[in-house]
């Protein structure tokens, strides 16, 4: 039996949260013993424990990467719980405790950002070059975006292993469930119904799709937004939203635990972010239950969605281009309909949480070999 000591900082459940708790549904227990280490209080907690792993609250700064005391603390939490490997979700001080006491790491990196111009050349990108080659003895992405981004802060592609997120299928609604749905989500008969399932922060384009419903509500159309999360911006876009007009035609429904519920309610899915973006989790939900989906050729989004396979791609930030896409699928419903079931058939076939967990499972014994990459 290994045992594999999860590192991540996380005082929410985030993108990374989330995926590690995929990984552990679907783990293979037989092989692999999970414990998790993450910051006293963190909202991950209840989850992990309700998953029956042993979760280790650590004295570790929550939502930080670094500090020495942090690096510090989970030394002592390394040497005390004698782990096989340590798998650190960001955190560089849980990668350098565990260099400290000579435990092989991974990490992995959950997101894409705009990389800074100092760590593109000069000292700064071959310090963060060293820190990372040197810091972990395997270096996982979440997409071939995410990867990119590393190797353009001077990581060695060779060192990087591209292990694309999964999730567990959505419980699909039934018709009367569905039905009761749309008119609580006050639906009309005859109306495109549009979803967002994301954090309310510029850099995911929502005001760029209330642009673009603004568009289609002008020429007639019969548009519905749904909108779910929360976020910084919230009020901002609420005030957008009125600004343009188009408050009848948008409902903000806050933070959803239940995604089926919009899921199964929806024409067509959007993603339109334009400063952040690995492996959307949202759009590999919609995908379980054959939601086609329409998003920015940002980050990760263009190697998830397959423009005219499995959903549509348009340009970021490119409000028209977005509204013609969107008024495409509105005039072509068998278009709409194929496209659905070239989402299922690709979650189905690469995109499922047990696929994933066997291929975050196959780097751990690559590591756990010695092949320091």
């Amino acid at each position: 039996m290994v045992k594999v000591l999860n590192i991540i900082s996380d005082s929410n459940i985030g993108g990374a949260g989330r995926v590690l708790l995929n990984y552990i549904r679907h783990a293979d227990k037989s092989a692999f013993e999970t414990v998790v280490c993450l910051p006293q209080g963190s909202q991950l907690i209840p989850a992990l424990k309700e998953l029956e792993v042993q979760v280790i609250e650590a004295p570790i700064t929550p939502d930080k990467s670094f500090s020495p005391s942090d690096a510090r603390a989970l030394r002592r939490v390394i040497k005390e719980t004698k782990p096989d490997l340590v798998h650190t979700h960001g955190s560089l001080s849980g990668r350098i405790a565990a260099r400290m006491t000579r435990v092989p790491v991974i990490y992995t990196r959950h997101s894409v950002f705009p990389v800074s111009p100092r760590l593109k050349k000069g000292i700064g990108r071959a310090v963060n070059k060293w820190l990372n080659e040197s810091l972990a003895d395997g270096i996982i992405a979440v997409s071939p975006a995410a990867k990119a981004n590393l190797v353009e802060m001077g990581i060695a592609p060779e060192r990087i292993d591209i292990v694309m997120n999964g999730v567990e299928a959505v419980p699909r609604k039934t018709p009367e469930e569905c039905a009761a749905l749309r008119e609580k989500l006050g639906i009309r008969p005859g109306d495109f119904v549009l979803g967002i399932l994301a954090r309310l922060e510029p850099y995911k384009g929502h005001a760029d799709i209330l642009q673009a419903v603004k568009i289609l509500r002008d020429e007639g159309r019969a548009v519905r937004l749904l909108i779910a999360g929360t976020g910084t911006c919230e009020e901002e876009l609420k005030g957008l939203a009125k600004s343009l007009g188009i408050k009848e035609n948008v409902a903000f429904l806050g933070f959803v635990q239940d995604v089926s519920s919009v899921l199964s309610v929806l024409d067509l899915q959007l993603n339109a972010s334009w400063g952040t973006e690995a492996t959307s989790l949202a759009l590999l939900e919609g995908m379980s239950v054959g939601v086609p989906a329409l998003v920015s050729d940002y980050g990760g989004n263009p190697y998830l969605i397959h423009d005219g396979i499995n959903g549509l791609v348009f340009p970021a930030r490119d409000v028209k281009a977005l509204a013609a896409a969107i008024r495409r699928c509105m005039d072509d419903r068998g278009m709409l309909e194929r496209l659905g079931r070239g989402a299922f058939e690709d979650w189905a076939t690469r995109l499922t949480a047990k696929i994933f967990a066997e291929n975050t499972e196959n780097v751990y014994r690559r590591v756990l070999k010695g092949a320091k990459r």
